[in-house]
Parts: C-alpha cells; structure tokens; sequence
C-alpha cells in the first residue's frame, strides 16, 4: 500500500507517519503551506522529522493565497489564535490537495492526523466529515483513494506516551510560530495536561 501522508512537523503528524513506515507502507509525504502563521517553523521540524524516520523530504503545497483570503487566528496575527481559530474548510483543503497528489502519483490513500472524535472542537474532525470527504474525493478523481486517520482510536495523553516511546523528538506544535511555544494557542492547550511542553513535541 502507498499513501500520502499529510505532515506538519508536529507530534501527531509524526507519530503518524512513524506508524505507517513501521508497517511497511509507502509514503509520500506532503505539507500544506496554508498562510498560517507558523509554516517556517513547521516546515522546518517536517523536514527534520521526516529526515530523522529515513523518509523522502516531504514535497510542499505552496497555497498560502488561502490563508490571505481566509482569516483566522492560526493565519493572520490581529486574530486571537484561540478563540479564532476555526479556519473554514482547511481539513477538506488538506485532503483534496493530497488526494489530487495521490491521484499524480498513483497512491491509494491518504492519511491525516486527528485524533480521538471526542477531542473534537471543529466540524471538519469527525468521522463523518473524513466520510464525507472520501466519497466526494472518489467523485472528484474518479477512482477510490482512502481517507486514513489511524490516530483517531487516541486521545493526546496517548499520543504523547506512544510518540515517547517510539523516539520521536524534535517536533513543532505552536500556531503563533515563535521558537518559544505561546502557551495560549489549541495546540500548545493540548499539551498542558501532559507536563513541560517546549513547543518541540
């Protein structure tokens, strides 16, 4: 099996990709330059990471057009990155564009890191929308590619524990984008729960 694996240089990204290497599976990894706020360092700790698990440099998405068009908290900074940040229809950004990708290089699926439906804080992280979106994909390429979220069975305290366990360092998770983490953003929240948290996973 082949994949696109969606990568953002953060702990479940890689944690996610981690797993599918281990299993064997061809990956063709693939960031997402929407305009947010934090792409230089996120892309920066992509690379890094997919350096450190021996997979390909991941190929870039240049759609920062996007985040101009549409503000929210994770891509203009006069937004409160927490209270703003519902950015609408980027999940189903992220799958299209690999699934187009997918489509070029003769993949089958694609995987994207959410995690447990109860974590949930926006309408594009449920089950049902990763449903949604792969029957519209099938519409959309003709062909079936499968829409992976095989972090979905956890929740973050498990995510960590697992990514501790497999390794992994070196990760980025703050959407404001400055070295030291802003504490405020949902992504710096998420680890608030599990101890220090320097911004690097």
């Amino acid at each position: 099996m082949s994949i696109v694996s969606l990568v953002s240089g953060g702990l479940d990204s890689t944690l996610m990709a981690k797993l599918a290497d281990e299993e064997g599976v061809r990956q063709f990894p693939l960031f997402v330059d929407y305009g947010q706020r934090s792409r230089y360092l996120e892309l920066q700790a992509c690379t890094r990471a997919m350096s450190h698990l021996s997979l390909a440099e991941p190929s870039v998405a240049g759609l920062g057009g996007y985040g101009e068009l549409i503000r929210s908290g994770l891509t203009d900074s006069s937004l409160h990155v927490s209270e703003d940040a519902f950015t609408p229809g980027r999940n189903m950004l992220f799958l299209l564009t690999a699934a187009a990708y997918a489509y070029q290089v003769e993949a089958d699926g694609i995987s994207i890191g959410l995690l447990h439906e109860d974590t949930s804080l926006f309408p594009d992280q449920t089950a049902k929308f990763l449903s949604d979106a792969e029957s519209i994909i099938r519409t959309c390429m003709g062909r079936d590619i499968k829409v992976l979220a095989p972090l979905s069975v956890f929740h973050k305290v498990e995510v960590v524990e697992l990514a501790r366990q497999k390794g992994i360092r070196d990760t980025y998770s703050c959407h404001v984008g400055n070295l030291e983490p802003c504490g405020e953003c949902i992504a710096c929240n998420e680890f608030k729960f599990e101890g220090d948290h320097d911004g690097r996973g």
